[in-house]
């Protein structure tokens, strides 16, 4: 276990979440505010496989975790923390569509920021699609702070970076 919150544990991801994160992975609507492109199963699958081959790669900047629910232990989505090109901690979350609504986004943004206090970070940033209200609004509950507004290159939508110093 990475961390854990009330309900909701963070965990390596393994080969066996495969048919969650096909689902996770394979939503246009999950991904429309992400660079991810909905691909075939054979696809994600390798692209879990990548994910997982990186966990022991020495000074990995690239982490991906996955989230289950501690009543059921069911899959229910991923967190990451990744260096962006500024060398910067940027979180992400992504929950499959039937756990939305549940307050998890906020819940694991939480729980983030309180492992990254804990493994010594010192600031974290996040990058938000303007059109994604819900997830600005968690970021800014959080007291993350709006630094820079800009049109996403990757996926040409107006875009805000966001900071948190911890």
């Amino acid at each position: 276990m990475i961390f854990e919150t009330d309900r909701l544990e963070v965990r390596y991801l393994k080969m066996s979440d495969i048919e969650g994160y096909y689902q996770l992975q394979s939503n246009p609507k999950v991904l429309q505010y992400a660079t991810g492109e909905v691909t075939s199963y054979e696809k994600i699958k390798e692209n879990l496989e990548e994910v997982i081959q990186k966990y022991n790669v020495v000074d990995n900047n690239f982490w991906i975790y996955a989230i289950e629910r501690k009543s059921d232990q069911i899959f229910v989505g991923t967190v990451a923390i990744v260096k962006d090109e500024n060398n910067e901690d940027e979180i992400g979350y992504r929950f499959i569509e039937t756990y939305w609504g549940n307050g998890y986004g906020f819940e694991i943004c939480e729980g983030l920021i309180t492992y990254a206090r804990k493994v010594g970070m010192s600031k974290l940033i996040g990058y938000v699609v303007d059109e994604n209200i819900a997830s600005a609004k968690i970021l800014e509950k959080l007291n993350f702070k709006p630094v820079h507004k800009f049109v996403s290159k990757d996926i040409g939508l107006p875009e805000t970076k966001y900071e948190l110093k911890l």
